[in-house]
């Protein structure tokens, strides 16, 4: 029987956060913790352990891939395992995150109207009556209404890749696992102080 840790349960860390998204738009702001934290194991410990072990999207995608048997498990084309692909499309993710925080900047320049919605795919409005507290300011609503959207988005890929090909298969073309490898990379060719 295969040991279960601690880890394995940090899935549950992905429905309370989309959970808390639809209670709250603040909630969003939780998601800055998958983008810090993959960077701090990689800068600080110059390795991939927390996609390995510790992305509670990896987790989930186990959970439903390979323990609930939801994967089908068909060989995934050889072009989504290219350095071409993989570098391009976090080059477009981190284009849309860019996105997020030009527009959040308008926002809280006075220079454009808070955008309250929730887009998938960068264009589909999800029909839902998103929570805003008063007296927030816009900026931080229009942060968190694009977050989401960027996370929900990246979701919904990552399932739908694991409910077809192999149950991490997103982990193949993670934005944040080719950023994260390309800095571990760069560690281990850096020179070490010390040495001549």
């Amino acid at each position: 029987m295969k040991q279960h840790h601690w880890y394995h349960y940090l899935w549950l860390w992905s429905l309370l956060y989309f959970s808390l998204g639809f209670v709250h738009i603040l909630f969003a702001w939780l998601g800055l913790i998958s983008f810090i934290l993959p960077l701090l194991f990689a800068l600080f410990d110059g390795s991939k352990g927390f996609c390995n072990r510790y992305c509670d999207r990896g987790q989930l995608l186990r959970a439903l891939g390979s323990q609930a048997g939801l994967s089908r498990r068909h060989n995934m084309p050889s072009f989504l395992y290219s350095r071409f692909f993989r570098y391009a499309f976090m080059l477009f993710f981190f284009a849309m995150f860019g996105s997020i925080l030009w527009t959040t900047w308008l926002v809280a320049g006075g220079s454009s109207s808070l955008q309250s919605e929730v887009l998938l795919f960068w264009s589909i409005p999800l029909p839902w009556v998103w929570n805003l507290s008063a007296g927030v300011p816009l900026w931080t609503a229009q942060f968190a209404f694009g977050l989401y959207s960027l996370m929900l988005t990246s979701e919904i890929l990552a399932l739908a890749a694991m409910l077809w090909f192999r149950p991490r298969a997103w982990c193949t073309f993670c934005p944040m696992g080719t950023l994260t490898q390309g800095i571990c990379r760069l560690k281990a060719a850096a020179p070490h102080n010390g040495t001549p």
